[in-house]
């Protein structure tokens, strides 16, 4: 059975189709690459996908389990996690915290537990702190634990961002635009990331991505999105070197 089937998936906004006739298989272990000029739907797809626009058409499959229709929590807690091209961080809070929000959709005491301070919420509290810290150590952050996110410097912000997201225990991980904003040392830094956390986690991904050594480096496979539509999908260095992929990121 294929870890991610998405079925002729489709949103209209207004009269404007943004995605069109989508589909999409995964295979577990895949690193997938999602890519097309600006505009193309890319990002609503990681949307319809997690919950946060509901598709007017098609469906989706994670493990043989429809989500179509879920809510972004019930679709979280069967497995889907995201970054965004945005970091999306709790400024304010310790890297700590921010990676323990992540695994409270691994909470096992109860809302009155924790209420009342009972021995189980502490007991929790403190498995929490541990796996907490086993994955800010996977991203060499651990020295920088109780720093608050927002102080962090940018490349270290988007690993945090992944920790935080592998918190969820993923079976699939989409990353949007992980590179954006990044400087050539910290993306290849970011690529050696991203292959080690598919390799230590034996993680799916499934990446959008505007940097195309960065996808011709890790990639597999991609398929390429133009106004909403495949335009092609293959394996990545075919698919880069297509003369119709080429047009629609250069124009004519």
């Amino acid at each position: 059975m294929s870890l991610l089937e998405i079925k002729n998936l489709g949103v209209m906004f207004g009269g404007l189709r943004a995605v069109d006739n989508f589909s999409l298989t995964l295979e577990k272990g895949d690193l997938y690459g999602l890519i097309g000029p600006n505009g193309a739907g890319k990002t609503t797809v990681f949307n319809l996908i997690t919950g946060v626009y509901k598709p007017t058409s098609g469906t989706f499959f994670l493990d043989g389990k429809e989500l179509k229709g879920k809510t972004p929590e019930q679709i979280s807690k069967a497995g889907i996690a995201r970054t965004f091209q945005n970091i999306r961080l709790f400024n304010n809070l310790s890297v700590l915290d921010n990676v323990k929000l992540g695994l409270h959709n691994r909470m096992k005491y109860s809302t009155l537990e924790g209420v009342l301070r009972l021995p189980k919420f502490f007991k929790k509290e403190k498995e929490m702190d541990e796996e907490a810290m086993k994955l800010l150590k996977v991203f060499s952050l651990e020295e920088e634990a109780d720093v608050q996110a927002g102080s962090l410097p940018y490349g270290k912000q988007r690993k945090l961002e992944i920790a935080r997201a592998l918190a969820t225990d993923p079976k699939l991980l989409l990353l949007d635009e992980p590179a954006a904003g990044m400087n050539p040392s910290e993306t290849q830094e970011l690529m050696d990331t991203i292959r080690f956390v598919r390799s230590e986690f034996s993680m799916t991904i499934l990446l959008i991505e505007h940097d195309m050594k960065l996808v011709s480096g890790i990639c597999e496979k991609v398929t390429v999105l133009n106004f909403g539509t495949e335009l092609t999908k293959g394996e990545t260095s075919k698919v880069l070197n297509d003369p119709e992929v080429i047009k629609a990121y250069l124009g004519d």
